[in-house]
C-alpha cells in the first residue's frame, strides 16, 4: 500500500478541467516537486467542503480565519498545476481533527479502508493520500472548493437538475424541454 503523506503541503486545491457540465475534478496536493493529482466527484468536493467548515465551527472557530482576513491563509485562485495525470481514482474520503497538532487531517482512499488486506488489490496496489491543514488552510480549501462547485451549470428551478445551454427534458414537466 502507497501512502503519500504531505505535513504540511504547500498547496492543496480542488479544481476541474473541460467545460462545464463536462468538468472532471480533482485533488491536487504539492510539496516541493512532488505533485499528486486524485480523481474525484463533484459531489465529494461539495461534502468535503460542506463537512470541513463544520469541523471547523466546532473545533477551531477562533483559528479558521476566512481568506484574506488578517491571519486567513492567502485565497489560491491559480489553476492545477500543469501538466498532470490522474494519479488514481477517490473511492473513500476521511476527515478528522489532529487535536495535539491543531490541524484537520483529509484522507483519500482508492479503497475502501476497513476492507480486509487480503481482498483483491489492482496493479498498483492501493493508494491513499493524507493531507494536513492548518484550520486557516482548511477555511480557504473549503472556500475554493464550494465557489468550484457553484460554478458549474445553472440548476432547473423545477426541477434541480444541472440546466445545459439549449435546456434539458425537465422530469417535472412531464419530459417536456424548458
Amino acid at each position: 500500500m502507497t501512502v503519500q503523506d504531505f505535513d504540511p503541503a504547500d498547496r492543496f486545491v480542488a479544481g476541474t478541467v473541460g467545460p462545464a457540465g463536462q468538468r472532471a475534478f480533482y485533488l491536487q496536493a504539492s510539496t516541493g516537486p512532488l505533485v499528486v493529482t486524485v480523481g474525484v466527484e463533484k459531489q465529494q468536493v461539495s461534502i468535503l467542503a460542506d463537512r470541513i467548515n463544520d469541523v471547523l465551527d466546532q473545533l477551531a472557530p477562533a483559528a479558521a480565519t476566512e481568506p484574506g482576513e488578517p491571519g486567513g491563509a492567502p485565497e489560491d485562485t491559480d489553476p492545477l498545476q500543469t501538466p498532470f495525470d490522474e494519479d488514481w481514482r477517490v473511492q473513500t474520503l476521511s476527515l478528522a481533527w489532529d487535536e495535539d497538532a491543531q490541524k484537520l487531517v483529509i484522507e483519500c482512499h482508492d479503497h475502501d479502508p476497513d476492507e480486509d488486506a487480503d481482498d483483491e488489490v489492482g496493479p498498483l496496489g492501493r493508494n491513499s493520500l493524507r493531507v494536513a491543514l492548518t484550520p486557516a488552510e482548511a477555511r480557504a480549501f473549503a472556500r475554493r472548493s464550494s465557489a468550484l462547485v457553484a460554478a458549474g451549470r445553472p440548476p432547473c428551478p423545477f426541477c434541480g437538475n444541472p440546466l445545459d445551454p439549449t435546456g434539458h427534458i425537465c422530469p417535472r414537466a412531464n419530459g417536456y424541454k424548458r
